[in-house]
């Protein structure tokens, strides 16, 4: 059934513009009827307020778009609170399950690799260590992050929300955080000697939250995100 409302003014303009407003659409989108003419008065009526009331119903293709856009704001919503929520043990058991029975065949074609996956409610920690382990790193840890997101879709098999997996290689997270973070130092000194901004090279989310971070307490300069994935890029400001 339409939505309908009535709704009251001192002319049926009025009303009808209250009703549109409240509404939040077009004249062209509603079907009105006026239910009470400010022409029809009768002499005893001459000393009250003139009052004018109008029925504005939605036509049906707009109640439906609005539902559908409702519906698909509440569905969203509900997956990314899905997402953010905890694993529970029996999940996590699985989660390992899948990333074990991976990295197993993996370590059989790469002798010289070991492995270690811990875990909590939220992350699954993967460590890979050996000579083997150290050719997955590629530049600047591209083919980590790849190997990471192809791990991720490994270890969501059989569940109904994706698994948040972390994955790092001989220490290479920690190596390369602490190389940012001097970066992040030394290009903010630059900004400031200089009153110029300073735009670095495509991130990964990751890395450009090392910046973002490092920064973020500076009293001197700021930092922001510009350009799409994966090209996005940090860059820093005098304030």
């Amino acid at each position: 059934m339409a939505k309908s409302i009535i709704v009251e003014g001192k002319t049926s303009t009025e009303a009808i513009e209250k009703g549109l407003k409240e509404l939040k659409v077009s004249k062209d989108k509603v079907d009105i009827k006026i239910l009470e003419n400010e022409e029809k008065r009768s002499f005893f009526s001459i000393l009250t307020p003139r009052v004018v009331k109008v029925e504005l119903t939605l036509k049906e293709e707009i109640k439906e778009n609005n539902y559908s856009k409702e519906v698909n704001k509440e569905q969203k919503v509900e997956h990314i609170e899905k997402e953010k929520s905890p694993f529970t043990s029996e999940e996590i058991e699985k989660i390992n399950q899948n990333v074990e029975t991976f990295l197993k065949d993996l370590s059989e074609k790469l002798p010289n690799m070991s492995y270690e996956i811990t875990s909590d409610t939220e992350y699954v920690y993967v460590t890979l260590n050996g000579e083997d382990a150290g050719k997955l790193i590629g530049y600047r840890g591209e083919t980590l992050n790849a190997m990471q997101t192809l791990l991720s879709s490994i270890a969501s098999k059989d569940l109904d929300k994706k698994a948040r997996i972390i994955l790092d290689i001989e220490n290479y997270r920690s190596k390369r955080k602490s190389s940012l973070e001097e970066l992040a130092d030394k290009l903010a000194r630059t900004v400031i000697r200089t009153g110029k901004q300073v735009t670095l090279e495509p991130m990964s989310a990751y890395e450009r939250k090392i910046i973002h971070n490092r920064l973020q307490d500076s009293l001197r300069v700021r930092t922001y995100s510009v350009g799409e994935e994966p090209y996005r890029k940090v860059v820093i400001v005098k304030k």
